[in-house]
């Protein structure tokens, strides 16, 4: 097979949590314009629906649904119906999450435990939903988790300690599936984004550029688009070789 054709994803079928804006819905079109079929869930269905249209322009069928990832029976049905109406799950995408910006000291159990079942809770459900059905097929497929340079360091000047310590257990969750489920041909990678041009960075507080963009090695913030050739990558042949891998893409914030 010739090196670009690896990356193709025609005949593939995609599932894209969290996909009506931002990262979730670049990753969607990326998905699509390699080749896939693209399955869209968000807490909006009006916003689903509108990535969903998207994809269709590009010429694939999509699925706009109204989930929400906390919700194992919701998301059973969700990949139940997937399955059902575009055909057997290939990729997963394990996008949908929450941030909550507070000090340790601050932060409501609450908030700790939207963040978390969000987070955490929802790569779980949707992870072992689509694996079954992956496993009872016996061809395997590809699950990529959205982590966060945040699940390896301690991001600065504002506090986010529930929104890291999750994405670090997303990580490691990553890691355990991937060896789990290895012998049936099921991939389970992440990539971890450093900051990105996504709604809430684009608020950037003036006190914030010192740390989010001057310390950056690359001095700038990613924008979406350019993440979702990542996915892209984690979702095809072209990594056929990798699972349980941490893709860090952040313009080298990590380094220093």
């Amino acid at each position: 097979m010739a090196v670009l054709d690896m990356f193709a994803l025609d005949g593939k079928v995609a599932v894209v949590t969290g996909g009506s804006r931002g990262l979730g819905r670049a990753f969607a079109l990326a998905l699509a314009e390699a080749g896939a079929d693209v399955a869209v869930t968000a807490t909006s269905q009006e916003g689903a629906e509108r990535t969903a249209n998207q994809i269709r322009e590009l010429g694939r069928r999509s699925l706009a649904i109204e989930a929400d990832v906390r919700n194992p029976a919701r998301a059973e049905e969700t990949v139940n119906r997937v399955n059902s109406e575009l055909g057997p799950i290939d990729i997963l995408i394990n996008n949908a999450g929450v941030s909550i910006h507070a000090p340790a000291l601050e932060v409501a159990i609450e908030d700790w435990n939207t963040v978390w079942d969000v987070n955490v809770t929802g790569v779980w459900n949707y992870s072992r939903a689509v694996a079954r059905l992956m496993i009872d097929r016996g061809l395997g497929g590809s699950i990529v988790n959205i982590g966060s340079m945040s699940g390896l360091i301690v991001n600065r000047p504002q506090w986010q300690p529930a929104y890291n310590a999750s994405k670090a257990a997303v990580h490691h969750l990553t890691r355990s599936l991937a060896a789990e489920w290895a012998p049936y041909q099921i991939r389970v990678n992440a990539l971890a984004p450093g900051y990105v041009a996504v709604d809430a960075a684009q608020e950037m507080p003036p006190a914030f550029k010192q740390r989010w963009i001057e310390d950056v090695p690359m001095r700038r913030v990613a924008v979406p688009e350019e993440l979702g050739a990542s996915i892209v990558y984690l979702a095809s042949n072209a990594s056929s070789f990798m699972t349980g891998a941490v893709i860090v893409a952040d313009g080298g914030y990590v380094v220093f």
